[in-house]
């Protein structure tokens, strides 16, 4: 019989280290800021600097709104996922079989409404310093399969929620060009499970392990402003974030040889979220009309591994996330003074790595396209109103996953394809005084 301690610490590296992060828009990255931007695809970015939520997007442009604005909303995102079964099979240990894992293909793992909220403030101090403040949930997904999924050994239920406060300042150095940044405080909860093989490919029941774990920590960001008057430019760099989660993993539900493995570790595990670096134009092309174009760059190949440790020791899963990027472009015409109607689109890159994908991450190269609205009710207050849907490429899982110390160890191979798309409705109230 395996000591305890080392196929606990086995069972550790495999139910955490083959299930990646979880991923919807670029990554784990959630683009849903702004409903106001959500309407031109993001691509006011830097540059726009016509609401609060410019706070998020370049604290610079915070120069651009006078006095006291305050901007509240939420994106309602509804996506879907299907997972279609390739002949995903596992191993059987001291043989050469191949035995197929049979199951139901999970449902849609996505909740039908999935809420992301934004809060915006900024104000006026002086004729040349602005001060504001974000809160937004920048990363995160929730994803829950079915139970008798048959990619349940690569992943069942996933819960990632970030929440961060952005503190921020802005400083016009000119009457063209301003300055500004922020500090990001962060905080990052993960919750990962995932069904483990019994050694038997005859057993009737599997195993479970589940990691869950959190961490406070600290970012920064800086961006620079400048208009002629007809035409803004705007840059701005977000530091990426390193998180340190500390939590427990659980096992349960072995048996046999493998039933000295459940129970409780405390483990810990890095999270290093990508640094952001955007660059956006506005062009007025009449009194009434704007374009604008945003370029996004995300630093996503910090994101190399997962590395758990536990007081047996360190275990790494390679995962070598690529650099990615967006593209956005988008336009406004003011209908009237109470009326403006805005569209864009935007393709996404997605920073997977092929040779990584998983159930736990229905990722893909994603195109959107968006329309909107604001209605300026009064000087002094404007709801804006956002639709958008985003089509996700198809992409093939091709995923060998292997749990227990040789002789006991057992391979599941995912073998699926993941496809899906989204919709959200976003709205928010913009109140100036």
């Amino acid at each position: 019989m395996f000591p305890s301690r080392r196929l606990a610490y086995a069972l550790l590296a495999s139910g955490v280290m083959a299930a990646p992060l979880p991923a919807f828009a670029g990554g784990f990255y959630l683009q849903e800021q702004s409903p106001i931007e959500i309407g031109r695809a993001l691509s006011g970015g830097a540059a726009a600097g016509d609401d609060p939520s410019t706070i998020y997007f370049n604290p610079a442009a915070m120069t651009q709104l006078h006095g006291v604005q305050i901007s509240a909303g939420a994106s309602a995102l509804m996506a879907s996922a299907q997972q279609s079964n390739r002949g995903t099979y596992r191993s059987v240990p001291g043989t050469s079989l191949h035995v197929p894992v049979s199951g139901n293909d999970g449902g849609n793992p996505f909740d039908s409404v999935i809420p992301i909220p934004s809060f915006y403030a900024s104000a006026q101090v002086t004729d040349r310093l602005w001060v504001g403040l974000g809160v937004n949930a920048p990363f995160g997904l929730k994803l829950d399969y079915d139970d008798g999924f048959f990619g349940r050994y690569d992943s069942l239920y996933t819960d990632l929620k970030t929440y961060n406060i952005q503190p921020s300042a802005a400083y016009k150095l000119t009457d063209r060009l301003s300055i500004g940044g922020g500090v990001d405080v962060q905080y990052v909860k993960v919750t990962l499970t995932n069904a483990l093989p019994q050694l038997s490919p005859l057993a009737t029941t599997d195993g479970f392990a589940s990691v869950k774990g959190d961490d406070w920590s600290v970012g920064w960001n800086a961006g620079l402003f400048y208009t002629t008057g007809d035409t803004n430019f705007g840059v701005h760099y977000r530091s990426g974030v390193s998180h340190k989660l500390a939590g427990t993993q659980s096992i349960s539900g072995l048996t046999g040889l493998l039933a000295g493995a459940n129970g409780d570790l405390a483990a810990t595990a890095p999270l290093n979220l990508p640094d952001i670096a955007t660059v956006s134009m506005m062009h007025k092309l009449t009194p009434a009309l704007r374009a604008m174009i945003t370029g996004k760059w995300y630093n996503w190949s910090r994101f190399k591994s997962i590395a758990v440790t536990s007081a047996t020791g360190t275990s790494t899963k390679e995962l070598d996330y690529r650099d990615s990027y967006s593209v956005s472009v988008g336009g406004e015409y003011d209908v009237s003074p109470a009326l403006t109607l805005r569209a864009g689109t935007m393709f996404d890159r997605s920073p997977t790595n092929p040779q990584h994908l998983t159930t736990r991450v229905p990722d893909g190269d994603r195109v959107w396209l968006t329309g909107g609205a604001t209605f300026n009710i009064s000087p002094s207050a404007a709801l804006n109103l956002s639709y958008a849907h985003t089509f996700v490429e198809k992409a093939n899982i091709i995923r060998p996953d292997s749990y227990y110390p040789s002789p006991a160890t057992v391979t599941a191979t995912t073998l699926a394809q993941t496809s899906g798309n989204a919709d959200q409705v976003a709205a928010s109230m913009t109140l100036r005084f």
